[in-house]
């Protein structure tokens, strides 16, 4: 198992590779890792992620308590705090304001067209929560219909956030739903979308439960129409 500093390091890493890849801005976004002992190890509010050291992460219980941590805990921290408390399977969170998935989620528009075979066999599809105020109760309350059955969520007029088993996971799932709304993107502007058929989305449903076992294909949510919020 990794240790809490391999944790620390690993967190300042993601957060710098956040930074640099335009996901987040200024003092945007956070991470968090589960730690032994219902321990979540969190970034700190009011500090870049792009220059961030080892030292600066907060610990707390699951009640959002500081344990450890000389600086004060990111204010979204109730929204990993009910990913954490429902979805006992996730160990990391990453939560990030990519642009094109963002202006997505700002245009009320969810990424469950399946367009692109990858992101059908890795996250099904991509929901959209309604507009929750950041640091506050609302934010968790929005998100808590879809934590059970997904793996990514835009957030209306805020952001993206993704968790996975590792922290590697978890943003490698922010860069997924980033370059596929990349590509939805492209399709609007050629005003025109070819989705995947549905014998088509069948055999990709077969091929993921190859690759990841028949109990995590099965939990994997179905591309769905898209969703607008008003």
């Amino acid at each position: 198992m990794p240790t809490e500093r391999k944790h620390r390091e690993e967190i300042v890493r993601y957060g710098r590779m956040l930074h640099q890849r335009g996901f987040v801005a200024a003092m945007d976004g956070n991470l968090s890792v589960r730690l032994q002992g219902d321990r979540i190890l969190v970034t700190p509010t009011c500090v870049s992620k792009g220059d961030m050291r080892p030292a600066d992460m907060v610990i707390v219980d699951l009640d959002g308590n500081r344990v450890s941590g000389r600086r004060h805990v990111t204010s979204e921290i109730g929204m990993h705090l009910l990913i954490y408390r429902t979805r006992e399977d996730v160990q990391a969170i990453c939560h990030a304001h990519p642009p094109t998935a963002t202006g997505f989620a700002a245009a009320g528009i969810a990424l469950t067209e399946p367009l692109v075979c990858e992101v059908v066999m890795g996250l099904g599809c991509i929901p959209l929560a309604r507009y929750g105020t950041p640091g506050t109760s609302e934010l968790a309350q929005t998100l808590e219909p879809y934590v059970p059955n997904y793996d990514a969520i835009l957030m209306s007029n805020h952001g993206v956030v993704t968790y996975g088993d590792t922290l590697e996971h978890a943003y490698m799932k922010m860069e997924t739903v980033e370059h596929f709304a990349q590509i939805a993107l492209v399709t609007h502007l050629l005003g025109r979308q070819q989705p995947l058929k549905e014998v088509e989305i069948e055999k990709l449903l077969l091929a993921r439960t190859k690759y990841f076992g028949a109990k995590m294909a099965a939990s994997m949510p179905l591309p769905r129409a898209p969703q607008k919020v008003s």
